[in-house]
């Protein structure tokens, strides 16, 4: 299983960004499709997730009313908007897939990206 994330880089504060996760080397219906981030000197938080089938979706409470994640079934492809950014946000993003119980527990995923650096400046 492979996953790789784009769509970082330094936007104002209050701007928007979407990164994009895509996805291979596997059938990922059963899957739970997960963004996470990593500010600097601090621990890999959640964000946002969605089940690949059904589509069911589960936000950070930072992220909930600004981020939106979505799934293209076509191109295998998970999508982060992130609307009205905070410097807060800073991080970098990584996207993650696994068979999950446990939306908001990082050792229930099975399969991390590379990560994309989003940087929001005041």
């Amino acid at each position: 299983v492979q996953l790789q994330a784009f769509g970082g880089g330094m936007v104002q504060a209050g701007g928007p960004l979407r990164l994009s996760c895509a996805a291979s080397g596997c059938t990922f219906g059963a899957y739970v499709m997960g963004w996470w981030r990593q500010a600097p000197g601090k621990g890999r938080e959640f964000v946002a997730a969605i089940r690949w089938s059904g589509g069911t979706t589960t936000y950070a409470d930072s992220a909930k009313n600004r981020f939106t994640i979505t799934r293209d079934n076509d191109k295998n492809t998970v999508l982060l908007q992130m609307n009205s950014l905070k410097p807060e946000d800073t991080g970098v993003y990584y996207c993650a897939a696994g068979s999950v119980r446990h939306i908001m527990v990082r050792a229930q995923y099975d399969y991390w990206g590379q990560g994309t650096l989003v940087t929001v400046s005041s």
